[in-house]
């Protein structure tokens, strides 16, 4: 039977716990992905408690009815506690001991719900910067939402848990599972196996031309498939997001291709990629798909079916990738 080539340095045996006392380096960025996330926890906790901070008159969030948005509130705000709970479980001895997939499922969350936003709030800062961000006009235009300095202090925080999640998370996993990524893709996996995650890539890269294409569409100001809220709410910002959106879903796809495909590329880049891609793409079309579905009033998310299908479409490469990546990694154990 053929199996993949792993290359590695390391001995065979079990993951070492690293030392008791974590360096200087990594008590700085858990001191700092903690002190992140006191901004977005005080706002969700005012808001819970009923207060209006941030949020200005004749915002559509203070509309009647909204209990949905309130249930989106408390679970956003026990996903971001959960991160002082990951700084603390990478950086402790005991952190080794925890189950894989209890760790490796909130990583691929916050991995996915960060990602889009470290990329898409420097691009509509830039925007802004050379002249291509919204005016005043188009500013007055848009609906009460959020005043705008809540973005401005939220935002930077998520960029700095997204930073310091990962300088915590890359040695972690080099210490606990280096030898599966370690060396070269190797050979392309054998049948069936290496047949089904084959066709899973092909699929996975088939739907993410498609979504990536509408996203694109839409970044550059397409109104086919959106009402008449999101034609008007449009501004460089949205079309930021969707332009990430659509670089995420295209990075989740090429990911899932290279680890089917194999080869004498070194492995661990092409599951970064994978891992980065399906994470935004899975967690933000299931996050956008809920909003939808159970009625968030956010601006600009009219129910068209077009949102619909590309949401689940998101969903869809993001799986795809998932699981050619998950049998990748089974592969990689078994050698």
């Amino acid at each position: 039977m053929t199996t993949r080539a792993v290359q590695t340095s390391r001995p065979t045996g079990g993951a070492q716990p690293p030392a008791t006392r974590p360096g200087a380096g990594h008590r700085f960025l858990r001191a700092a992905a903690i002190v992140a996330t006191v901004p977005y926890l005080t706002l969700k906790t005012a808001w819970l408690a009923g207060s209006h901070l941030g949020i200005p008159d004749g915002s559509v969030l203070l509309e009647p009815g909204s209990a949905f948005f309130t249930v989106l509130n408390a679970l956003s705000l026990v996903m971001d506690s959960s991160v002082v709970l990951l700084v603390l479980l990478l950086t402790r001895p005991w952190g080794m001991r925890v189950p894989s997939w209890l760790l490796l499922s909130p990583v691929f969350i916050a991995t996915g719900l960060l990602t889009p936003i470290v990329l898409g709030f420097p691009g509509q800062l830039l925007l802004r910067a050379v002249g291509l961000g919204p005016d005043e006009v188009e500013r007055e235009a848009q609906p009460p939402f959020l005043d705008p300095w809540v973005f401005n202090v939220v935002y930077p925080g998520f960029i700095i848990q997204a930073i310091a999640l990962a300088g915590l998370f890359v040695p972690y996993a080099r210490e606990r599972w280096g030898r599966r990524w370690q060396g070269l893709l190797g050979p392309r996996l054998p049948s069936p196996t290496g047949v089904v995650a084959g066709a899973a890539a092909a699929v996975a890269a088939v739907v993410a031309a498609v979504v990536a294409a509408v996203h694109l569409y839409w970044a550059f100001g397409g109104t086919a498939g959106h009402n008449a809220d999101q034609i008007a709410q449009y501004s460089s910002d949205a079309g930021a997001v969707s332009f990430v959106h659509a670089i995420c879903a295209l990075t989740a796809a090429v990911g899932a291709v290279l680890l089917a495909k194999g080869g004498d590329r070194r492995a661990w880049w092409p599951l970064v990629i994978a891992w980065t891609g399906s994470a935004a793409t899975l967690c933000w079309g299931m996050w956008m798909m809920t909003a939808v579905l159970g009625g968030d009033p956010g601006p600009g998310e009219g129910t068209t079916a077009a949102t619909y299908l590309t949401y689940a479409g998101q969903m869809i490469v993001g799986l795809l990738a998932v699981s050619v990546m998950a049998r990748f990694l089974a592969t990689r154990k078994a050698a």
